[in-house]
């Protein structure tokens, strides 16, 4: 006698909506802290002026806070209250360790996903702690960017009540509130024109700067800088990536901008010689995605403008609070070249052999970058009456999650903010989600086709 199918369990069902892919599930929690942030905001309690605030202005200062991007509609200072401020703060906070804790335990999950010749491979290579050291990545990510911030307020809480004769209490405030956004790479600032009054500040500048850039390296960097101090032989591929890209990248940026910038009256001209430098420094460092700014972007030379934005294409280093394609996506790319050049059947680096699915991963990055910003800019051509060199620096600033601006945001139509909106989340969930997507997707092929050759060029 044929026994009866028995019924499925009534827990399978929700057994299939709880297993979702993590890229999923990390869209959906950002998705949720905008909109918790943004019913914040909008409350009269928020506002300086007690008012409640329109759910566009909210929504978009939102995004941009848990985005990490700095980008703004209003004048954080004159528009939101301390409460309103705290909320902000409280946003990037969370947006940052975020998407660092993310990014990292993503990188546990696919390493975990390969086959065991990857994984001893992939093991030597980065030393990746298993899945039994979750606990440990998030602890050592919270710890890590704690401190950076901690040590950051410090400098900061100091400079204000000794340079500039704030109380201390103020002073701390300004000095946590601009740690914090600067190590997560968010550049919001409590002053309406950034940090253009502390332009020539040494004091100022370098302590934020080099928040950004800490924040901007990533964890997985971080974490094997300490295991392997002064022993650069042990490094990994993607720490020597990562690290000599962030110093070449610092270095031709600073000389880029101070020489474009040098005799323009409107931006480094206003200031005496050894100035020029320091805030040629600081607009290297903050295309890496921070979106404080010590000269007005409206005033600077169309090459400085074309500059900057390759800058912010590239952003920082993956994992970390930084946007943009990702140092690492780019060197490899530049590395794809040269051995194309060269006639190399293989693409190497740094004595590693690079996979071909890393290469088709790092293009499908780029190209899925370049199109969104393609598509950003021309929808904001579409709504607004503003000039094309502006709205495609917006369209790279917001993608990249930097938010330097050159003043237009606040003039774009809702139809434009929310163009930005999209962009800003795109960019800061895109890269990572669709990585994973496509790490967590591979499955053996049980046979091949035959072998194409389409002509080239």
């Amino acid at each position: 006698m044929r026994r009866a199918p028995r019924p499925a369990p009534a827990f399978d069902k929700r057994r299939r909506l709880i297993n979702w892919h993590p890229a999923r599930l990390v869209v959906i929690g950002f998705a949720v802290a905008i909109a918790i942030g943004t019913a914040l905001l909008a409350l009269p309690v928020s506002s300086e002026e007690g008012e409640p605030t329109s759910l566009l202005t909210a929504a978009f200062t939102a995004t941009s806070a848990v985005c990490v991007t700095g980008l703004a509609v209003v004048d954080t200072a004159g528009h939101w209250s301390t409460f309103g401020e705290w909320v902000i703060l409280g946003m990037i906070q969370l947006g940052g360790l975020g998407i660092m804790t993310f990014a990292s335990l993503l990188g546990i999950l696919v390493w975990r996903r390969l086959g065991l010749r990857s994984r001893m491979i992939a093991a030597t290579e980065t030393k990746a702690v298993g899945l039994g050291e979750v606990r440990s990545v998030v602890r050592g990510v919270v710890v890590t960017s704690l401190a950076f911030e901690a040590v950051t307020a410090v400098a900061l809480t100091l400079r204000f009540a000794l340079g500039y004769d704030e109380a201390w209490p103020r002073a701390a405030y300004l000095g946590v509130f601009h740690a914090v956004s600067a190590f997560n790479n968010a550049g919001f600032a409590l002053w309406s024109d950034s940090l253009t009054q502390f332009a020539t500040d040494p004091w100022i500048c370098l302590p934020i700067a080099f928040a950004v850039i800490a924040g901007g390296l990533g964890f997985p960097v971080w974490i094997e800088l300490r295991r392997h101090l002064g022993r650069s032989r042990k490094w990994s591929m993607h720490t020597r990536m990562t690290l000599w890209a962030t110093v070449v990248l610092l270095v031709l940026g600073t000389v880029f901008v101070t020489a474009n910038e040098w005799s323009n009256p409107a931006t480094l001209g206003a200031y005496e010689r050894p100035d020029r430098l320091l805030v040629g420094f600081f607009h290297s460092v903050m295309p890496r995605t921070a979106g404080f700014n010590a000269i007005d972007y409206g005033q600077v030379r169309e090459g400085t403008l074309l500059g900057t934005e390759i800058l912010m294409f590239i952003g920082g280093g993956a994992a970390g609070t930084a946007g943009g394609i990702k140092v690492t996506t780019f060197v490899l790319l530049l590395f794809v070249i040269w051995a194309e050049v060269r006639g190399e059947p293989e693409v190497e680096a740094f004595e590693r052999r690079i996979g071909e699915r890393a290469v088709r991963q790092a293009l499908t990055v780029a190209l899925l970058g370049v199109a969104a910003v393609v598509a950003g800019t021309l929808a904001l051509l579409e709504v607004s009456d503003e000039p094309t060199r502006a709205v495609l620096f917006e369209s790279v600033s917001a993608f990249a999650t930097v938010g330097l601006s050159t003043g237009i945001t606040a003039a774009l139509p809702d139809s434009g903010q929310v163009v930005l909106i999209v962009l800003m989340f795109l960019g800061r969930l895109g890269p990572v989600t669709l990585v994973s997507a496509l790490a967590l997707r591979e499955r053996p092929s049980l046979h091949r086709l035959p072998e194409g050759r389409p002509i080239i060029g």
